[in-house]
């Protein structure tokens, strides 16, 4: 279906000209005279894209985008006017267009800028859909692997209880995201999550960053500080890198643990907080508890539910699903116009043994997106470690390229069946654009 664009202007002869322009670009377009039938066609159409004219009587342009920005603040805008300056242009623009063109209008320009407005949108919409498939706020832990699916659902149900959580797994495999993907399913969303690196400040800082402390405990503590603890009452803490934190402070978290108090640095007064504790390491606990670096009562009260997460090479199954996120992610932030992964290089990112997880697969394709120019992010935009990545365990019979297609088509399938043939909605579970899907179906064979 194609792109449904409202052009609003007073004057029947813009209209006609613009509706002929748009319909020649293979748009769909729908007219409006004045700002008050725009904004009743907005609600009732929900159009793609406005085309806006700055002069008309009663609602200019501007108030009309005011108004637009009020209950649509994502449907892209496009001001037209004859008075091109730059006042016009900087009131449009704070207003809250996307772009500017003045009349009369260059045809070639304004296909430009109205293709890039709609570009834009799409993708904006792409991620923030597969963002909230994700758990909201690029929160990175669903995938398509069993390993993950079954993680998700026994984390879900951790999620509903009061008890502590340890999460365990490799550096880099997405232990914070997992955490605060847990505190949105639980009643507490509502609440403060409070995130604290144990191994990112020296002892007394991290004591006073947990627990707070009163004026004068200390030199240049000038005024009372409540410390984060305090801050989540009612929330989530996520103590991160639980197995680097100091032996002093391990007695005084067994109590928060226990208790669920404690007295801030310098003071007497005990504080009472509500808290659910979720805390990660990338070290092994017992071994750690053997040593005598870690307290073995700490360890049994923070091993209530032990989750852990997977390494991405054992997870290859949600590489396409990650990398693909990443990719629109990168492109939305840096304005590249990047919207597909080559089959070569999704080969050699199936191929790589990822040592830094999830975290080295981010970092991989925003290198690729901030040096490269697109559409197609291809093998030539990956660094040479991965590039030269060599398959594993792949039969002799077929390629690791017949291994991705049959994935591929097999997850295409899949998400056809679930929206009921529906290729706007598969597209969408896919985490990809509509016309992406279309050129795989042709590829794959799939009717």
């Amino acid at each position: 279906m194609p792109n449904k664009i409202l052009i609003v202007d007073d004057e029947p002869f813009n209209l006609d000209l613009l509706e002929q322009e748009l319909s020649d670009l293979g748009y769909s377009s729908e007219r409006a005279g004045d700002g008050a039938q725009a904004l009743e066609k907005i609600d009732k159409l929900n159009p793609d894209l406005v085309l806006l004219d700055y002069r008309m009587p009663e609602m200019n342009g501007i108030d009309v985008l005011r108004e637009i920005r009020q209950r649509k603040k994502d449907l892209p805008v496009i001001m037209i006017t004859a008075y091109g300056t730059i006042e016009v242009a900087v009131e449009a623009v704070k207003a809250g267009a996307d772009d500017f063109v003045t009349k009369p209008f260059d045809p070639e320009h304004l296909a430009v800028v109205v293709k890039k407005a709609l570009q834009r949108s799409e993708l904006k919409q792409d991620v923030e859909y597969f963002a909230d498939e994700l758990g909201g706020r690029n929160r990175l832990v669903a995938g398509h692997s069993q390993a993950m699916l079954a993680l998700v659902a026994e984390a879900r149900k951790a999620a509903a209880s009061k008890s502590t959580v340890l999460l365990l797994g490799e550096s880099g495999t997405g232990k914070e995201l997992f955490a605060r993907s847990m505190h949105d399913w639980s009643e507490r969303r509502l609440k403060p999550f409070v995130a604290i690196n144990c191994a990112g400040l020296a002892k007394d800082l991290l004591e006073s960053e947990l627990f707070g402390h009163e004026r004068g405990a200390f030199t240049g503590a000038h005024q009372l500080k409540k410390g984060k603890l305090e801050f989540a009452h009612g929330g989530t803490v996520f103590l991160d890198e639980i197995g680097d934190l100091a032996l002093e402070l391990q007695t005084k978290l067994l109590r928060v643990l226990q208790e669920r108090e404690f007295e801030r640095v310098g003071g007497n007064n005990t504080i009472a907080v509500d808290l659910k504790i979720i805390a990660a390491t990338s070290r092994d606990l017992e071994v750690a508890v053997k040593a005598g670096s870690f307290r073995a009562d700490l360890f049994h009260r923070l091993n209530v539910i032990a989750l852990t997460l997977p390494p991405l090479r054992q997870r290859k199954e949600d590489i396409a699903t990650l990398a693909t996120y990443f990719l629109q992610k990168f492109a939305l932030e840096t304005r590249k116009k990047f919207s597909t992964i080559t089959d070569e290089a999704l080969e050699k990112l199936y191929a790589y043994d990822w040592s830094g997880n999830v975290r080295e697969l981010a970092n991989v394709i925003e290198r690729a997106v901030v040096l490269g120019d697109g559409p197609e992010l291809t093998l030539h935009h990956l660094p040479a470690r991965v590039i030269g990545a060599q398959p594993a365990n792949v039969p002799v019979e077929a390629s690791f390229r017949d291994a991705i297609h049959s994935y591929r088509r097999e997850l295409i399938i899949r998400a056809l069946a679930s929206a009921q043939g529906n290729r706007a909605e598969a597209a969408k579970s896919l985490g990809m654009h509509r016309t992406h899907l279309m050129k795989l179906l042709r590829l794959l064979q799939i009717t």
